[in-house]
């Protein structure tokens, strides 16, 4: 019989703008047993309804289901065994079989964070989720969610596991900070809806995960979040709440963690009053892989799919028949699965599977050279210049006869982050040890290199490479070089936390204390540029002898043509951090990650910071970071006049208040200034000093101005101007004096007082 683990299935490359109705195609590849469970249509006299609300549509659906096929549903589909103890069709991370009789498709869910993840691809690997949001850019979220769902529609998933929202400024040595949005609740949640509005007008259902509080790897499954209700609303919940309002995203992926007390897969607080019924969210939540610790409790408490296999929930039915789950439970259970279905289309646009035989697939399946320049252009777009001392950048070609180009395989690639987010990057990627014993992550290169895209935009100048293994070969190279280039690079990955904020090398076997290297380097040469290929925030104790730093981020497989370009001013520099990098490790909430005693107990982890997560944290307890949220250097300058604050609160139908200003390029290059206002709350709150509610992007040539009007709506799902009250349970506007902000960071110098609103008073 033909191993469905050697099969791959891809819509054409034209991203699907017809599909064939019917499993035929499906049909064709797949084992005739698996097919039957696994494809979607049949020859049934029943027709799939074609009409009405995604609701009514399920509804109909539902009531020709049987029991047996209703408790299939709510389970992840088990087949044979694999690495993990089962194989899943089509190289997915999990599968829910297909119901023929009722011509209800399988649902092959895959992760899809930084692009299409798991054992399906090649696939376009995009620069990390953070430098998405580095960008500032809605409108390149959009492309950076467009990549991701064309192309897992492209090989047959349709269920997204992405939309990492967890805010990681409470912990930014998690390993899983580069699939985050960063620390601010709005500006995460924003950038999350994009993503996952773009994904899901793919047909493919988003996920936002990992509901919630999951912010650090270190024992993840017992760690329990201790947060009062007031301080989780105003802050990871928030984000939450504006991603899932926003996208209309159909599908929750609860986490391991526990909170208050209560495993999240089984939280009664998180799922049913604040998800389902505060929010109205319609779709369905699954588990995270195993996350789920019972049966009647989870089904209960508001978990609707067991995710990857039958364990808990293989009893549902034994406890519907014993009356400890109510039958309208898993009814609707599977009404949440099949409306979500309805919902982005996948009755309604069935995919046109072409069969694949063996592994690599074609990649000419999905429209990779385009993908390709989406991520170089949402690279460029998210990458932050921390320093240019003396105007070191960009660099002119004409003037350069030598460079060296040192450390983190910058020859050939740039680094990735791991875990379930890892991408199979087109053209093959290079891997390093397993650093961590418990770990299943491997260090992971893409295939891009930084040194040949400098040499093309330096034609006549030599390059020349070290590894950085020897530090004072690497000096040697620089002082003969005019212009040196290190990169360094900090691995992180899910499963794992990094050990501190101090670059660490967990990419070779033989570790480069980097910080040595870069002081080496910067010693032989007053040119020296760092390139920094990171998940998150590092401390930089050579910063002040080096003259320019470029963070990258985990880059993605065009990152070298980015680098390249961003190093040589063929793109300004325009992102802003969205997350504060702190001078100590000293400063954080909790200078040391808290620890499991071991691997079943739980223990606390208690969130005394509250809401105040990020640089409200640093703002309350007068800290001064190395680099502020929202900050980020430019080869052009910028000058903000004429700024008036517009108050329209008092509109009964859209209450509002607007900063308008004009903003002008007063330098000699194009260039994109990230405009941000940030606003005051009273002081009777006790909120921290200021909270970003909104900001805007605006791109210009040299000596081109525009005006520009920032809307802040009070009606948005981010509450901009409101507290969340415990004694109401609701959103209220507090009577008080609000200050509005307006600047291109968050730190105090860098803002201007707009304007104060009075309310109440």
């Amino acid at each position: 019989m033909l191993d469905v683990s050697e099969i791959t299935l891809a819509a054409p490359a034209w991203r699907r703008r017809s599909r064939a109705k019917g499993p035929l195609a499906c049909l064709l590849i797949l084992p005739l047993v698996l097919a039957l469970a696994a494809c979607g249509g049949s020859s049934s006299s029943f027709s799939i309804p074609t009409t009405g609300t995604p609701d009514q549509r399920a509804d109909a659906v539902l009531a020709k289901m049987t029991q047996d096929e209703k408790l299939a549903m709510v389970q992840g589909g088990v087949t044979t065994n694999l690495e993990w103890g089962y194989t899943i069709p089509l190289g997915a991370a999990g599968w829910v079989p297909g119901i023929p009789r009722l011509s209800i498709p399988a649902l092959y869910l895959a992760d899809g964070s930084v692009g299409v993840g798991n054992a399906v691809g090649p696939a376009t690997a995009l620069p990390s989720s953070i430098a998405s949001a580095a960008s500032w850019d809605l409108n390149e979220a959009t492309k950076y969610g467009t990549v991701i769902g064309t192309e897992l529609a492209d090989y047959g998933i349709n269920v997204n596991l992405g939309g990492n929202t967890n805010l990681i400024g409470r912990e930014p040595r998690d390993g899983r900070t580069f699939e985050t949005k960063g620390e601010d609740p709005i500006l995460a949640g924003k950038i999350t809806a994009a993503h996952l509005t773009a994904i899901q007008a793919q047909h493919v259902i988003a996920d936002i995960k990992h509901f919630a509080f999951n912010d650090q790897e270190t024992g993840r499954t017992t760690a329990n979040v201790i947060i009062d209700e007031r301080s989780g609303r105003e802050s990871d919940l928030l984000a939450f709440e504006i991603g899932v309002k926003d996208s209309n995203v159909q599908s929750v992926m609860c986490s391991y963690n526990l909170t208050n007390g209560q495993y999240d897969c089984e939280n009664k607080y998180l799922l049913n009053e604040v998800l389902k019924t505060d929010w109205a969210f319609p779709g369905f939540v699954m588990s995270d892989w195993w996350a789920t610790q019972s049966t009647v409790n989870a089904a209960v408490n508001g978990l609707d799919q067991e995710q990857p296999n039958q364990q808990y929930f293989s009893t549902l039915g034994q406890a519907i028949t014993s009356g400890q789950v109510p039958q309208s439970r898993l009814d609707n259970m599977v009404h949440r699965i099949l409306r979500s279905m309805f919902a982005v289309g996948i009755f309604d646009n069935p995919q046109n599977i072409q069969p694949i035989l063996g592994y690599p697939p074609n990649t000419q399946l999905i429209p990779a050279a385009a993908d390709a320049a989406v991520a170089q252009e949402i690279e460029e777009q998210g990458a932050v210049l921390l320093q240019n001392a003396g105007n070191q950048l960009p660099l002119s070609a004409a003037n350069l006869q030598s460079i060296a180009i040192i450390g983190s395989h910058a020859d050939s690639y740039v680094l990735s982050g791991g875990g379930s987010a890892q991408v199979q990057p087109i053209g093959g990627a290079m891997t390093g040890p397993q650093p961590c014993p418990p770990c299943w992550a491997t260090v992971t290169w893409d295939p891009s290199s930084p040194l040949i895209a400098i040499q093309a935009k330096a034609p006549n100048a030599k390059v020349h490479f070290a590894d950085g293994s020897d530090s004072t070969a690497a000096a040697t190279l620089a002082a003969s070089s005019q212009v040196a280039i290190v990169f360094v690079s900090q691995w992180a990955s899910e499963g794992m936390d990094e050990p501190s904020l101090s670059l660490t090398d967990l990419t070779s076997a033989t570790p480069i204390n980097q910080d040595a290297l870069v002081e080496a380097v910067a010693a032989a040469n007053p040119h020296t540029i760092v390139v920094v290929e990171n998940g998150g925030p590092i401390l930089m104790p050579w910063l002040n002898q080096v003259s320019a730093v470029l963070e990258a981020w985990y880059p993605g497989q065009s990152g070298g043509p980015a680098i390249a370009d961003l190093l040589f001013g063929v793109t300004d520099p325009s992102g802003k951090l969205p997350i504060t990098f702190p001078a100590s490790e000293a400063q954080l909430p909790r200078p040391a990650i808290p620890q499991p005693p071991d691997g079943v107990t739980p223990f606390d982890v208690n969130y005394t910071e509250g809401y105040n997560v990020g640089y409200k944290w640093y703002d309350v307890n007068g800290f001064t970071p190395l680099f502020s949220f929202g900050y980020g250097l430019s080869y052009t300058t910028f000058s903000i006049t004429n700024a008036a604050l517009v108050n329209n609160l008092s509109s009964t139908t859209n209450p509002n208040f607007q900063v308008t200003f004009n903003l002008a390029n007063t330098g000699g290059v194009a260039g994109a200034e990230v405009a941000q206002v940030y606003l005051g709350m009273p002081a009777s709150l006790n909120e921290p000093p200021k909270r970003l509610v909104g900001w805007q992007k605006v791109l210009l040539q040299p000596g081109a101005s525009q005006a520009v009007t920032i809307e802040v709506d009070q009606n948005d799902s981010s509450h901009p101007m409101s507290y969340w009250d415990t004694d109401t349970s609701s959103w209220l506007v507090a009577p008080g004096t609000y200050t509005v902000y307006l600047g291109n960071s968050e730190a105090a110098a860098s803002l201007t007082k707009v304007g104060t609103i009075t309310v109440g008073q």
